[in-house]
């Protein structure tokens, strides 16, 4: 019932910046927590940066400082502000929310993901 689109990939030059988004559509009462993930090729999946439904983010130490995560309720929709980006930063990235529907249940969904490439 609930459908989540991430837009915002590319490919830019180390140093740029992007803006990635996460909009959710579908059956949703509330939008709880939500996070960005990034898989390199090759590596695990890690968590990126998360904010909670009252706002409050947390970051992985690569990004803090560089990587800012903010929400839009009015659009159910997340993004993640990304600059001085670097090489290490290549990745698909997906976002994950946990989501209260009509039914009142409550649970994770996943996006598709996005590619972000860094060239240096």
């Amino acid at each position: 019932q609930v459908h989540l689109v991430e837009s915002g990939g590319d490919l830019v030059q180390a140093g740029g910046s992007l803006r990635l988004s996460c909009a959710a559509s579908g059956s949703i009462v509330r939008i709880n927590t939500v996070g960005w993930f990034g898989q390199a090729p090759g590596k695990q999946r890690e968590l990126v940066a998360q904010i909670t439904g009252g706002g409050s983010a947390k970051y992985a130490d690569s990004v803090r400082g560089r990587f800012t995560i903010s929400r839009d309720n009015a659009k159910n929709t997340v993004y993640l502000q990304m600059s001085s980006l670097k090489a290490e930063d290549t990745a698909v990235y997906s976002c994950n929310a946990i989501i209260t529907t009509t039914d009142y249940s409550t649970r994770s969904f996943w996006g598709q993901g996005t590619q972000v490439t860094v060239s240096s």
